[in-house]
């Protein structure tokens, strides 16, 4: 789950956000990716007014669904997609290939006061139990393909761990990190995230632990004693060592940071990927959609105004429509 980078290139010492950096540590079969988002994510919760449980939970989805989605090859869309009982009811995050973020959360304000009351507002508390969704959507002429993971009082980065060994069964590593920075321009939303994959040419060798039914008898033993592939060992506890605060450190490069887990291995790094705030809504889109109603709900939508306004749920948007551009007056009407 790599983009295709074949020019190796010098190292930054220059810390660079909105961007996701290929990289590749060959003695040990590892390949992954450095996602780092400033402005891009800062736009995404700035534009809702989120409190701040919320933009971080939110912030937290954005970067997986940054890391993930930048394996595609082709033009598409990649989304995450939560459904819970949770304060949090609802994330969604798109990624359109090759650079274009979006997302929006769905929170309840009385029980987000009441968790944060008692103590609580870690993102497995906010979750609470539901199903993370993750779609590859090709376009209108391919089919689509989702893998799904039980939500059930974990976080988004084990959700993700969960991810790869249900759906990809790739032995993965995957780090989120979220914070708030405070400049001269006020406050802002920075966030990282790291993936590490172990992807040797032998697939005996990518074997993952299996994941037990639940339903062997008390006490029985396990038919045969899984053994992990050392390379890849290695590689897991030289990405473990990985900190928050380096994640998301605008004074380290991305290439700086890499190259503190895997120096004694040696590291390659490749072209950046640039990554954005873009919504897809547009006057286009929305008209489009609304022409899909019947002209007696277009009427029920016309406001006091005497016209049809949208608002677009991720970009907050407004736009205005003349219901006679959709419902032209009958002929010889006064």
């Amino acid at each position: 789950m790599m983009t295709d980078a074949s020019a190796v290139r010098p190292v930054s010492d220059v810390g660079q956000d909105d961007i996701i950096l290929p990289f590749s540590v060959e003695p040990l079969d590892v390949r992954g990716r450095v996602v780092r988002l400033g402005s891009s994510l800062d736009i995404v919760l700035s534009q809702h007014g989120y409190p701040e449980p919320v933009a971080r939970l939110l912030g937290e989805a954005a970067v997986l669904t940054v890391l993930l989605g930048s394996a595609l090859k082709f033009d598409g869309r990649f989304q995450l997609q939560t459904r819970t009982d949770g304060v949090v009811d609802m994330l969604v995050v798109d990624f359109e290939a090759p650079d274009k973020l979006r997302g929006l959360a769905r929170f309840d304000a009385a029980r987000l006061d009441a968790l944060q009351a008692s103590g609580g507002q870690n993102s497995a508390q906010l979750l609470g139990r539901g199903h993370l969704a993750l779609t590859i959507d090709q376009g209108p002429d391919m089919s689509r393909y989702q893998g799904v993971v039980a939500l059930e009082g974990q976080g988004l980065e084990e959700a993700g761990h969960q991810y790869f060994r249900q759906s990809e069964q790739i032995p993965t590593v995957v780090r989120l990190a979220i914070a708030e920075s405070i400049t001269s321009g006020g406050k802002n939303w920075r966030a990282g995230g790291l993936l590490v994959q172990f992807l040797p040419d032998s697939p005996e060798r990518r074997r993952i632990p299996e994941i037990s039914p639940g339903d062997a008898p008390g006490g029985a033993a396990p038919e045969s004693t899984f053994i992990e592939d050392d390379a890849w060992s290695e590689a897991k506890a030289l990405a473990g060592t990985v900190e928050d605060h380096e994640l998301v450190d605008p004074t380290l490069s991305s290439e700086r940071l890499l190259y503190r887990l895997f120096h004694e291995r040696g590291v390659k790094v490749f072209e950046p990927q640039s990554v954005r705030h873009q919504c897809r809504c547009s006057q286009a889109r929305v008209e489009s959609m609304l022409r899909n109603f019947t002209r007696d709900e277009r009427r029920d939508m016309v406001g006091d105004n005497g016209r049809i306004g949208v608002t677009c749920e991720f970009c907050s948007v407004h736009r205005d429509f003349d219901p006679a551009d959709f419902d032209p007056p009958d002929a010889g009407a006064n």
